[in-house]
């Protein structure tokens, strides 16, 4: 096993899923490198840096799409406060762009993200509370994180490059959709450190069946992408080199529908979710009657009646 940047590098035979004594699982499930002193700054805008050359969330705009792109690859990607705050602050300053109609998620590297930093979090165990309103202020950080995909009125796709354990995997089952290389694996990993996966356990328990998301909280295993794609947790599975164009093309794709069509109709897909039978089918009906009077109902409609096609409102 070779050492690389401060961390072990992970044997292949990992990667698809065979067995490691426990250390070392643990060492290639959640080790991520906290960040020198030169690299810790506050995080103000989407784009800050961690150190003189170095930004913690690329963007780039393809069109109407925006790439997001995690970019602490010698750290696996992990998600420290600074990067939570600057991938928040990005989803929240996409959700109200006129020129951004989608987001694609990816990270750098070998990994998506192995999420949380644990070696961060422990650093605070030595506070006078040994570490709980840190611990608080993170997990309570995170979990905003992850409703502000939800709630973004934007598609969020996530491109999953690689390994996307723990928060990373949540990260992953937050998004409107995920595009997985080959390559990648998934896990919730927690279990198998005395730290149970409970805030993934959210977002996963509403992507996967009862039983599979037990499962892989339970047991902590690696999950590969083709059975990601069998359990629901994405949609579909390419190449490596073709993981982020993809996610991008179908990115692109979906910015070509009417734009309050897709803000109403991702908005009443996560709230009937939480709904009786009953209440969903009432909100549901609700919602389109107020889509129906909406400009792109009344255009897209009329188009469709007139055999043409349709010129969306701006």
């Amino acid at each position: 096993m070779h050492v690389v940047s401060g961390y072990q590098e992970v044997p292949n035979h990992f990667a698809i899923g065979g067995k490691l004594p426990y250390a070392r699982r643990r060492e290639a499930s959640w080790n991520c490198e906290r960040q020198t002193a030169l690299e810790q700054v506050h995080t103000r805008t989407a784009g800050a840096q961690s150190g003189p050359n170095r930004e913690l969330l690329r963007r780039e705009e393809r069109d109407a799409v925006l790439l997001l792109t995690l970019n602490r690859p010698d750290a696996r990607n992990c998600l420290s406060e600074d990067v939570i705050a600057a991938l928040h602050a990005a989803i929240k300053e996409a959700g109200t762009s006129h020129s951004v109609r989608a987001v694609v998620l990816t990270g750098a590297g070998s990994a998506f993200s192995s999420g949380h930093d644990l070696k961060e979090l422990t650093a605070h165990r030595n506070d006078p509370d040994r570490g709980r309103a840190y611990f608080a202020k993170i997990m309570t950080a995170c979990s905003d994180l992850m409703l502000s995909i939800v709630r973004c009125p934007k598609p969020v796709i996530a491109a999953v490059n690689g390994i996307a354990t723990a928060a990373g995997c949540q990260l992953v089952a937050a998004c409107d959709l995920a595009v997985a290389s080959t390559e990648a694996r998934f896990a919730t990993p927690g279990v198998n450190i005395g730290l149970f996966c409970s805030t993934p356990m959210v977002a996963l328990s509403r992507n996967l069946s009862r039983k599979a998301a037990m499962e892989m909280l339970l047991l902590g295993d690696m999950v590969d992408a083709e059975q990601a794609k069998e359990l629901g947790l994405v949609n579909r599975v390419v190449k490596a080199d073709e993981t982020v164009n993809e996610a991008v093309e179908l990115g692109r794709r979906i910015a070509m529908k009417p734009k309050a069509t897709l803000k109403i109709g991702k908005e009443a897909f996560y709230r009937q979710l939480e709904m009786t039978l009953e209440d969903a089918y009432a909100y549901a009906a609700s919602v389109m009657v107020e889509n129906m009077l909406d400009r792109e109902a009344e255009e897209g409609i009329g188009a469709f009646l007139d055999k043409r096609e349709p010129n969306w409102p701006r």
